[in-house]
């Protein structure tokens, strides 16, 4: 179990929360973690890149010069991938990324990753009642009492985003926001600095927590 440190909205420490997950062990941890951000890559790829190959371009159905006597080299199409404008060969082709990964593992990876970055997290008290509007400037000032650089990646979690929130957040190129129940490994791996909320603490533990899935 690691405590982290919860401060308020001004900046102050004003309690300790507990983060408590069971990660892989040491020495399949790297394995488990590189596969499910492959996996997760792979997943982003649209796989729609598409060449022709010979018989599907069009043109070249004359042979252009008789077979013997032209002294020029044997030709039965001028879209033969020598030729300019012919096929392509082994050219890509569209086609399925998808990597598998079972959910168990899954599972273990998210939780080895948050663990691992329990250091770079910073755990801070509800605020959204502290934005009743929009204002991106309160929200960078926030991130700085909370020692968190604006200009860094950080990847901001909470239990729900409100409109409001997305609203004071979404001009932060730098920054990402999840819901504490949709996260991945690459976002928690790419980020400087992890800011959660204590709810979404909470929910994280519920959601990722061992519970059924104990034998991972």
């Amino acid at each position: 179990m690691v405590a982290l440190a919860v401060k308020n909205w001004q900046g102050e420490t004003s309690g300790e929360a507990p983060l408590e997950l069971r990660v892989a062990k040491p020495e399949t941890a790297n394995h488990i973690l590189h596969r499910a951000v492959v996996r997760q890559l792979a997943h982003a790829r649209q796989g729609t890149a598409c060449t022709k190959t010979r018989s599907e371009v069009s043109g070249g159905g004359r042979k252009p010069w008789r077979q013997k006597g032209t002294g020029r080299a044997r030709a039965g199409s001028n879209r033969s991938p020598l030729w300019r404008g012919g096929g392509v060969i082994f050219g890509p082709k569209p086609r399925d990324y998808e990597l598998k990964m079972n959910r168990k593992e899954r599972r273990l990876a998210l939780r080895t990753a948050l663990m691992n970055r329990a250091e770079q997290t910073i755990v801070v008290e509800e605020f959204t009642e502290q934005l009743p509007r929009p204002k991106t400037k309160e929200m960078v000032q926030a991130l700085s009492r909370w020692g968190a650089d604006p200009e860094a990646k950080i990847l901001l979690i909470v239990p729900e985003i409100t409109e409001t929130l997305g609203l004071s957040v979404r001009n932060l190129p730098r920054l990402t926001l999840l819901r504490a129940d949709q996260l991945n490994v690459w976002d928690i791996l790419h980020a400087d600095t992890l800011v959660v909320t204590v709810g979404a603490l909470q929910k994280i533990q519920e959601v990722y927590g061992d519970g059924s899935d104990h034998h991972a």
